[in-house]
């Protein structure tokens, strides 16, 4: 099945097609959908997401419930290497740990596992509640990415870059 990677709180697991359902349902939410949006067909855009060759998706699971998915991707040049991570979660469960706790466990298993020495998230300028729940994993706020997200309106938004190098991932 693959690699399971277990938090305080949450198991991270490989998201299969048998998810695309309840991860849709979640994408559909108005609070993710603002952040991750989509297109007319939610489900063939998560399951494109899961069968992208260039990221991994995992289920974020609390107990036998998924709440939500996290993601990540790499580039491998040697003179570049580093990994960046996306999640969301379900609005029900916003505010209870569980985000920070995704993105520490996967950030341990890139850092301690695949040997990456940085790692890297852009949420959105006005996410506060994104940029706190990295900042408690380790993340540092690198600079503003001005226009760099096209919004649904049309206009374009501020992204905030975020690092964390392999000695400063907050283990808790």
């Amino acid at each position: 099945m693959g690699t399971i990677l277990h938090g305080t709180l949450v198991t991270l697991r490989p998201a299969t097609a048998d998810d695309i359902p309840v991860l849709v349902a979640i994408r559909g939410t108005p609070e993710v959908y603002a952040r991750w949006r989509g297109g007319d067909d939610l489900a063939d855009e998560v399951a494109t997401d899961l069968e992208a060759p260039d990221t991994e998706t995992f289920a974020v699971e609390l107990g036998d419930k998924v709440v939500g998915a996290i993601q990540w991707y790499a580039n491998n040049d040697d003179d570049y290497r580093h990994a960046g991570i996306d999640l969301f979660l379900d609005p029900s469960v916003h505010g209870l740990g569980l985000g920070t706790d995704a993105v520490r466990t996967l950030a341990r298993h890139l850092v301690h596992d695949h040997h990456y020495h940085r790692l890297i998230i852009d949420p959105a300028a006005d996410n506060a509640a994104a940029i706190r729940c990295f900042a408690k994993a380790g993340f540092h706020p690198v600079g503003t990415m001005r226009q760099y997200e096209r919004g649904p309106d049309g206009s374009w938004h501020d992204n905030l870059l975020m690092d964390l190098l392999a000695d400063e991932l907050v283990e808790g």
